[in-house]
């Protein structure tokens, strides 16, 4: 599970050795943060580290399981590392992040410069994508607001598909190490367990002498907790797409 994990952030290769640990519960959970050179995102991503990923057949599954030239809106799109494929493949993308210096990476594509949990498009999509376990916030509140989002702008006959990790990553993932042949180095680190169900844990990118971090808390969603979180955004769970219940497809509630 945990090797899983690391080739779905960097497609990598050994195991360090250091362990999980448990931490007493805390009342108030710390911020995501990174540390870097160049920009880092509100939520601690590193801009440049993630200019220089690609995808790996996330659009592919993705254009598998919506109507050939379906619209998309993409929350969260980044520096358009699924964007640009899934316009190749025939979608018109509509591009949405907070940071502006995610999207300047992003050439031919509508882009639009907000929070996901306060845009107001007025417009509505065949497919509303929301990938990199975004839904996994530790906030409950985030999430309805960005399940909200989700809603709002999905047509009636639409889909959303969200990303998260199985309930029993939680369980499984252990700290990694895995180099590329291209030199990068990719970490996870410091795992802890702050409370029922969180996880908090530190990524380490290398490229050759820079070197990134990124501190993050996301929270376990069981079935059960996602089917509920969905349906209080008036959404249903359709399908878990090609059986892997890391993809979730959700529909608007029925009339």
């Amino acid at each position: 599970m945990a090797e899983a994990y690391a080739r779905r952030l960097e497609e990598p290769a050994s195991l360090s050795e250091t362990s999980v640990h448990e931490v007493e519960p805390m009342t108030n959970l710390p911020k995501n943060y990174g540390t870097g050179p160049g920009p880092i995102t509100a939520d601690g991503c590193a801009v440049d580290y993630y200019a220089t990923l690609t995808p790996n057949g996330e659009p592919e599954r993705i254009h598998g399981a919506i109507p050939p030239g379906a619209s998309i809106l993409e929350l969260g799109a980044g520096t358009g590392r699924i964007t640009h494929r899934l316009v190749e493949l025939g979608h018109e993308v509509v591009a949405v992040d907070q940071s502006p210096e995610m999207l300047a990476h992003i050439v031919g594509v509508e882009t639009v410069c907000s929070s996901i949990e306060t845009l107001q498009l007025g417009r509505r999509f065949d497919l509303v994508l929301l990938m990199s376990f975004v839904i996994e916030t530790a906030d409950d509140q985030q999430r309805g607001a960005f399940l909200a989002t989700c809603r709002r702008h999905v047509s009636d006959g639409g889909s959303v598909v969200l990303q998260r990790h199985p309930p029993e990553w939680y369980d499984a993932i252990e700290p990694i190490e895995r180099r590329l042949d291209d030199g990068r180095t990719f970490r996870l680190r410091d795992l802890s367990r702050p409370a029922p169900d969180l996880l908090a844990a530190t990524t380490e990118y290398t490229i050759g002498d820079r070197r990134w971090t990124h501190f993050f808390i996301s929270k376990r969603l069981d079935d059960e907790q996602l089917e509920a979180a969905l349906a209080r955004a008036d959404l249903v769970l359709a399908e878990f797409i090609d059986g892997d219940r890391e993809w979730v497809r959700a529909i608007p509630r029925p009339l």
